[in-house]
């Protein structure tokens, strides 16, 4: 077990958007910017290679001309896992003994190559692949652009820093998905996510005091002015917004208190220190897969 207090990092920032090239040269940067600082742990937001796909919201079903030229440019911009991109990432991680997860939009590789799903890659600080989660599913608009996960991706690794898991966005608000998080006696959650609002900080604060552990809940910070012109659904969004998403980052004690953040409106990385001792403390009372979790009355078990 960790004896020490180590520095998580949530990377809240923009990608190049649909270009998954200088996006991914813009989060090796990142990797390091956070590695100098001191993190030993680097969350980046929900699909940030290469953006979220946010005309899902904008544009109907129906306009299938439009949407087909975004789908197409969107699979052509994602990642197979592993491919050149991931080395990329790899080697950083590597080179600067860091762990690093990154929600990414991934092609069906397995298969047609044609289907993508919302996926996150853990990395960890050697710059091998620990795993990927494909979220289970996607809210609705975003279920015209991703597939469906299942429960093989469900994992916790046990790292130098912790166990580390990971849920995406909303699939945070699936009990049982939670729980499988819990079972596995996860320690740091990483949340990266597309949700900015009030309500969701409220969720991610009641889940970490939930399963007595750190929350990293990270989102894309996204400006009107970060969509280049060529991309028609631009000119959707009122005239007068500037914010497409606000960001609203933030890491979470295992007592429920925000640490570090919310970060509105702007571009940065927030720092926190882990202290596993604190998650030992907070399950004192109420640990949900320990001294309260019934064992004799509850049944629990995931697919794989």
């Amino acid at each position: 077990m960790m004896n020490e207090a180590v520095k998580v990092a949530a990377a809240q920032v923009s990608p190049f958007f649909l270009d998954k090239e200088k996006t991914i040269d813009k989060a090796c940067k990142l990797i390091e910017e956070a590695a100098v600082n001191g993190a030993k742990l680097v969350v980046f937001p929900e699909a940030f290679v290469p953006g979220y796909p946010d005309w899902t919201w904008l544009i109907p079903n129906h306009k299938g001309v439009e949407l087909n030229q975004l789908y197409v440019k969107l699979v052509n911009n994602a990642i197979s896992i592993p491919d050149k991109h991931t080395k990329l990432l790899c080697e950083v991680a590597r080179k600067n003994e860091i762990y690093v997860v990154i929600g990414v939009n991934e092609r069906n590789s397995e298969a047609s190559n044609a289907s993508l799903f919302n996926s996150m890659v853990f990395i960890d600080d050697q710059g091998e692949i620990m795993g990927v989660h494909r979220k289970l599913i996607p809210t609705g608009g975003e279920r015209l652009i991703w597939s469906q996960g299942d429960g093989n991706t469900l994992h916790v690794f046990d790292t130098k820093i912790g166990k580390l898991g990971g849920l995406i966005c909303w699939e945070n608000f699936m009990p049982l998905a939670r729980y499988s998080m819990y079972q596995k006696g996860t320690q740091i959650l990483a949340a990266p996510t597309w949700d900015k609002s009030q309500k969701w900080i409220s969720s991610i604060q009641f889940i970490a005091r939930e399963g007595g552990m750190y929350v990293i809940s990270v989102c894309q910070s996204l400006k009107k002015d970060d969509i280049p012109d060529e991309y028609d659904f631009k000119k959707k969004y009122p005239a007068d917004r500037r914010w497409i998403n606000a960001g609203n980052s933030c890491i979470v004690n295992p007592r429920g208190d925000i640490i570090a953040g919310p970060l509105e409106k702007e571009e940065g990385i927030l720092y926190a220190d882990v202290d596993l001792s604190e998650i030992i403390s907070s399950k004192r009372l109420f640990d949900v897969t320990g001294n309260y979790s019934r064992n004799d009355v509850f049944s629990f078990e995931v697919n794989y």
